[in-house]
């Protein structure tokens, strides 16, 4: 497999492979179900649990996806009851420092809208 090398001094406005990345990472909870992920082999409910407000529909839409893309592979056990488990293929888990560090920065740099105060009686 061929690595391209960024060169530092010859950083351009725009890179192809970047917006192919981007394209990837921006699709509605992508980034959010690969970090869920970063722990190792996962199923389904344990996903849905780790990213409270998606719908199971758009979860289950968004593995495959992910899966199409060569960053997630799905694992059927066939020990009764059947189990699946959702992993991190190789190329996945090359973006998990990616991933990682764009949660540092977020913890440092993003502010959280303050929670309502919950009605008291």
């Amino acid at each position: 497999m061929s690595h391209r090398q960024l060169d530092p001094d010859d950083i351009r406005p725009y890179c192809p492979y970047y917006a192919a990345a981007m394209d990837t990472l921006s699709r509605r909870w992508a980034a959010t179900v690969l970090r869920a992920l970063l722990g190792g082999a996962t199923r389904f409910s344990d996903i849905a649990a780790a990213v409270p407000g998606m719908t199971d529909k758009l979860l289950s839409q968004r593995l495959k996806d992910l899966e199409a893309d060569g960053l997630v592979e799905r694992h059927v056990r066939s020990a009764a009851p059947v189990r699946v488990d959702y992993r991190l293929t190789e190329k996945g888990a090359a973006l998990g420092a990616v991933l990682l560090d764009l949660n540092r920065w977020a913890l440092e740099w993003i502010t959280l809208p303050a929670a309502p105060p919950e009605d008291q009686e």
